[in-house]
């Protein structure tokens, strides 16, 4: 079961006022640390923040433990968390500069839901409900990496660009585009499972 029909407008005062800190964050301390390009600084949150939050959506409520690959400046992850305060959020960064950005995040955002595991993913412990990744490479790899962490039945959501098409899908995955609108800049959301 999904979270059907969830839109940013559901979003509580609580909700909206993290999401706008984070939007703070990430242009004072984000941005001048190259994490973010310079370029996006007044895209932010419809090119990041809102592009992240499309994979709300496609979350299951039963779904209990996430791990955003290579979340860079938190995104995807953290407004996903911000939003589902139910679900245990791991920020996997291998890169030092961006892992104390997100621990930085963390404490501020105060979000009790989630941890920044700082170093390569592969250090993790498999048993992930969900698996996203928002510019951690391409679809085989990917799915390569996230296939070893997940559960059984767990799935990838995978950030396509505009060119991806579903027959693209790496050999051993089922994969489906989430029906929703995309950005202009940006390709589908594909939900990716083991066949």
């Amino acid at each position: 079961m999904k979270h059907e029909g969830w839109t940013p407008e559901k979003l509580s005062p609580t909700q909206r006022a993290s999401l706008v800190l984070y939007e703070e964050l990430l242009l004072s301390q984000a941005i001048p640390r190259g994490i973010v390009a310079a370029s996006d600084s007044g895209h932010l949150r419809t090119r990041h923040i809102l592009d992240s939050l499309r994979a709300v959506p496609h979350i299951s409520v039963h779904a209990e433990r996430i791990l955003d690959l290579g979340s860079g400046a938190g995104l995807p992850g953290l407004p996903i968390a911000m939003v589902r305060p139910d679900l245990e959020v791991t920020l996997a960064e291998s890169r030092q500069v961006r892992a104390a950005f997100l621990e930085l995040a963390v404490e501020r955002l105060r979000l009790p839901n989630v941890r920044v595991f700082p170093g390569p993913v592969e250090g993790l412990t498999p048993g992930f409900d969900v698996c996203l990744a928002r510019g951690f490479g391409d679809a085989s790899r990917t799915w390569e990496v996230a296939r070893a962490l997940l559960l059984p039945q767990g799935e990838l959501l995978y950030w396509a660009g505009r060119t991806f098409a579903l027959e693209d899908a790496p050999s051993g995955a089922s994969a489906r585009a989430a029906r929703e609108a995309t950005l202009e800049s940006g390709g589908p959301i594909v939900i990716m499972t083991r066949q």
